[in-house]
């Protein structure tokens, strides 16, 4: 399968319409980007043209920000984002300059359907790049009391939302849908946003929704909608995964995985966003990469060349002295001290090498081997799994560590170890270790 490219806008947009929220009268221009830009707000009403790109802005509490997303950046914000990113996405447009002449974009229909229009018409631009993909190793929860959020890794992105909310007229609701150009233009883009009739009159005595009406947000009382009709019946669960899709593309990428979501809105939308981009960090942190520009040879390594190969330094580097290095075997040396920073809390007045610890010590040791070949140069390794694993006796303070790790397994894209531990010629863990290994 060919590898999807970047795209841009390939004319410019222009919308214009009011806020939701602080009801000014605003034009939006969407302009073309290079490759690898992203999506780029810039205020064209203040000097000297503020931007703010997605991938380094900060979105606001939406606490703070009451039902809307909000970018900001060095104290200048962007607000209500969401429908627009929805609409890039949906349109395929991964680098864009958004420039606006006022802090809000404008609400429009209260969907996504007219930026969708617009972008569709200027039509897109291939881009000689390749779309960044946003994949998960293993599934990311968030909650917030009964509303909820679970990303369940995947090759394309579904989002399934479940509505249910203590009302007459917003009973429980089920939109599910694979996120695709068709799926989002057809049944996600014209669903609108919308609100309870007391919300609404909250909102616009707090001095909010001052551009809202009864055309472009669904209001609910008692009795239905107030003087307009649904295009959906579930239209109000597909709104939500409307603002869930536009919060998600403000991780800078196409996310890849099913989406499920209970009650959620837009505070938990962001906790979300937060939680992968911390997950996918510490899976970065914790992967082995290889730094080294050739391979190191020679029946033993000293540390200097162990950190050509392995990028972990103090205090998580393991790994003092490789004795023996071949294709397919490495054996290294740890020496334990009371000096090790894991003393000073795992059992100080009785001090033991955490368990985990050891491990990561072979892994450390498989993933020299593995990394110190020609094809996997500047490769990253991530752990993947940990399988059989038997601790025989404790390692404590004095002892030198001797860990084996034998290559079982290799493919191109998997590796798989046999991991072995001893003090004095006494094996004290032994581990099964896979990695995968990605640019």
């Amino acid at each position: 399968m060919s590898e999807i490219t970047q795209q841009t806008i390939a004319r410019e947009a222009v919308l214009r319409g009011r806020g939701l929220h602080t009801g000014d009268e605003v034009t939006v221009r969407v302009l073309p980007a290079p490759p690898n830009a992203g999506i780029v707000f810039i205020r064209a009403d203040l000097a000297p043209r503020p931007t703010i790109p997605v991938k380094t802005g900060r979105i606001v509490s939406v606490e703070k920000s009451v039902r809307r997303t909000t970018l900001v950046k060095d104290g200048i914000e962007v607000q209500t984002v969401e429908h627009c990113m929805a609409a890039l996405w949906g349109a395929g447009i991964d680098n864009a300059f958004v420039e606006l002449s006022s802090p809000e974009l404008p609400g429009l229909d209260g969907s996504s359907l007219e930026y969708l229009r617009a972008f569709k018409q200027a039509g897109t631009a291939p881009q000689a790049a390749p779309r960044h993909r946003i994949t998960l190793r293993e599934p990311v929860y968030v909650h917030d009391g009964e509303a909820s959020i679970t990303v369940v890794p995947d090759s394309t992105l579904r989002i399934s939302y479940l509505l249910s909310y203590p009302h007459p007229q917003l009973h429980a609701q089920f939109a599910s849908y694979p996120m695709n150009g068709a799926s989002f233009e057809d049944a996600i883009a014209p669903a609108r946003t919308f609100c309870l009739k007391e919300e609404a009159d909250a909102l616009k005595a707090a001095g909010f929704g001052r551009g809202a009406d009864y055309h472009n947000t669904l209001v609910m009382d008692a009795h239905g909608v107030v003087d307009n009709t649904l295009r959906f019946d579930n239209e109000f669960a597909r709104h939500k995964v409307l603002d869930l899709l536009g919060d998600l593309f403000l991780l800078g990428g196409h996310l890849c995985g099913h989406v499920i979501a209970l009650r959620s809105g837009h505070p938990l939308n962001v906790k979300l966003l937060a939680k992968i981009t911390q997950a996918r960090e510490q899976w970065r942190v914790g992967a082995l990469q290889s730094g080294a520009p050739e391979v190191m040879v020679g029946p033993a390594l000293d540390i200097t060349q162990i950190q050509k190969i392995l990028p972990h330094r103090y205090p998580f580097l393991l790994v003092d002295r490789i004795t023996e290095l071949t294709e397919h075997r490495a054996v290294g040396i740890k020496n334990v001290t009371i000096n090790d920073y894991f003393f000073r809390g795992h059992f100080p007045d009785h001090p033991v090498m955490p368990g985990v610890l050891i491990v990561e010590a072979m892994a450390q040791v498989a993933g020299i081997v593995l990394l110190n070949k020609q094809e996997h140069l500047g490769k990253i390794a991530y752990f993947m799994s940990v399988d059989k694993v038997k601790f025989r006796r404790p390692v404590v303070p004095g002892d030198q560590l001797v860990l084996q790790a034998e290559l079982t397994r290799l493919r191109s894209r998997v590796g798989e170890a046999a991991g072995q531990a001893f003090v004095d010629g006494k094996l004290v863990c032994e581990a099964e270790l896979r990695f995968a290994l990605g640019e």
